[in-house]
């Protein structure tokens, strides 16, 4: 009777460890993915079983397949409805996000306290591989971003960066020219006429408030010198703090003719504009497009506001984070965020 040769047998774990170089031990231990083997070895492994046809392709792909990279969207927490949208995208992106292997999820922490945001960067690094936040202008945030980087946690700034830092980039407007275009906006809608112009940020700490602020102040300057800047009132991106700093603001300056709000929580002001019967006479200028924002642009108490897309806030980080774990250039194939300018009549 003849036997079977060895040819038609079908290969078994000694075939692989053989092909692999390895011990039947390992071969074991990764085809049943218990942890502990060298993900060079993982690879050998699954490389050999697939050439022995011991397991199928599809089955091999699946099993080199990277884990997903685990990034946190670490954002200021309060009544800024578009920080609050920005979040909620952010946790929901896994259908935009899917071709690059990642796991975004989102979490809110205290925004104005620079030690508190850099507690929890240092403790959330200890389960995510990318964090993208909203950077404080601050020494022990940068530290925390150094430390972050020198474990090989890498991040991401958005809407406002960080100076001198190990970042590996920065999502967002060119802030200082985003001042300037308000500023300009402001001029034209206020037109020759003398008046005072006030600011509100949600602080000076956001070293992109700092520089729209500056912008901002440059062009009235430089283009409307019958235009007299007021000085900036913190808000602290609270609608309620924002309601007091323009109450204060219109029994201060009865020739108030415009205010340019450089952070979030625009209702605020805008219900204080209403509740003084002044909306449709001061200039009004915010930031981000919400639903509140929305509807001050089409009742005509805000007459402009500047936006960074959410979108493409969210995906260009995800992308920034696979660029940086396929070893590419962080901003390779990344287009630089454009200022768009909202009015009612171009609402999208």
């Amino acid at each position: 009777m003849d036997q079977p040769s060895s040819s038609s047998r079908r290969p078994g774990i000694r075939d692989i460890a053989q092909a692999a170089g390895v011990s039947t031990a390992t071969v074991d231990r990764v085809l049943n993915q218990r942890p502990g083997v060298r993900a060079a070895t993982v690879q050998a492994v699954f490389k050999a079983a697939a050439d022995l046809r011991y397991l199928p392709q599809a089955d091999v792909y699946r099993a080199l397949q990277p884990q997903p990279m685990r990034l946190l969207f670490l954002l200021p927490a309060g009544t800024n409805r578009y920080l609050n949208m920005l979040g909620d995208y952010a946790g929901a992106a896994h259908d935009h996000t899917d071709p690059f292997n990642v796991h975004c999820r989102s979490r809110f922490v205290e925004g104005f306290d620079p030690h508190i945001l850099a507690e929890a960067l240092l403790r959330e690094g200890k389960r995510a591989d990318g964090i993208a936040f909203m950077a404080l202008e601050h020494p022990v945030v940068r530290e925390a971003v150094n430390q972050l980087a020198d474990r090989g946690v890498r991040t991401i700034t958005l809407i406002s960066d960080l100076s001198r830092s190990a970042r590996a980039a920065y999502v967002g407007l060119d802030n200082r020219a985003a001042g300037r275009s308000a500023g300009l906006l402001m001029g034209r809608f206020i037109g020759p006429r003398p008046g005072r112009v006030a600011m509100i940020a949600g602080s000076r700490h956001y070293r992109g408030h700092e520089e729209r602020e500056m912008g901002f102040q440059d062009v009235l300057y430089e283009k409307f010198p019958s235009l007299q800047v007021v000085g900036l009132k913190e808000g602290h991106d609270d609608a309620a703090t924002n309601y007091r700093q323009t109450r204060q603001l219109l029994d201060q300056y009865s020739d108030l003719a415009g205010i340019y709000n450089i952070g979030g929580a625009s209702d605020g002001v805008g219900k204080a504009l209403k509740d003084a019967r002044r909306d449709q006479d001061i200039v009004f200028i915010g930031h981000g497009l919400t639903p509140d924002t929305r509807s001050l642009l089409i009742d005509g108490t805000m007459d402009a506001l500047l936006n960074q897309n959410l979108q493409s806030t969210i995906l260009s980080a995800v992308r920034i984070f696979a660029n940086t774990r396929a070893g590419r250039e962080p901003m390779a194939g990344i287009e630089p965020m454009q200022i768009s300018v909202v009015f009612s009549e171009n609402l999208p």
